[in-house]
């Protein structure tokens, strides 16, 4: 599980905890398909979509809305939030939400460059999925100008949100001293 898994479960626990109802959408994991629940009933719908490289599924367009649709309709959504400007579902969802008249937000966790070949592509998409994004959430300042650049938003349509760190998950190993070292 990495930083953007973690980040969307606690999100999830959160606001689960406030009241809200909270239901993620991602893609299947090896034999991991279908819906699984969570702590405090957290609902993941892991969608069958073919996995093309590290994790990244295909872009389908069209082929994710049928099975989104469902979902929306069942779960009776009415705020799509994407995560992660690589994410082919995260595009496809947050399109099909506004077509579907949804709300949509976007987290961004990275920095991308203009110059290569692959961020020049999703600098492309990115502007396109987000020209018509209710709000983008960035985890920096750095970020923030990053994104604004990278998709041609208005500054005032992106929000600071930096990342959370829980102190108490991040204490060291005394065990683990390198004896060779001396301080």
């Amino acid at each position: 599980m990495g930083g953007v898994e973690g980040h969307l479960y606690q999100l999830s626990l959160m606001l689960t905890q406030r009241g809200h109802k909270v239901i993620i959408i991602t893609h299947s994991y090896g034999n991991r398909t279908g819906v699984r629940y969570l702590t405090n009933g957290l609902k993941v719908y892991y969608v069958p979509h073919m996995v093309i490289y590290s994790e990244a599924t295909l872009p389908t367009i069209y082929g994710f809305f049928p099975i989104f649709r469902n979902i929306v309709l069942r779960e009776r959504i009415n705020i799509v939030h994407g995560h992660q400007a690589f994410s082919s579902l995260c595009h496809e969802a947050i399109l099909h939400a506004r077509t579907m008249g949804m709300r949509a937000c976007f987290t961004d966790h990275s920095l991308f460059g203009f110059a290569d070949a692959s961020s020049i592509l999703m600098n492309k998409v990115l502007k396109f999925t987000l020209s018509d994004i209710d709000h983008v959430i960035c985890v920096s300042n750095t970020s923030k100008e990053n994104t604004v650049l990278r998709a041609a938003l208005t500054p005032q349509m992106v929000s600071v949100i930096p990342n959370a760190v829980v102190a108490s998950q991040f204490k060291p190993d005394p065990s683990a001293q390198d004896k060779n070292f001396s301080s």
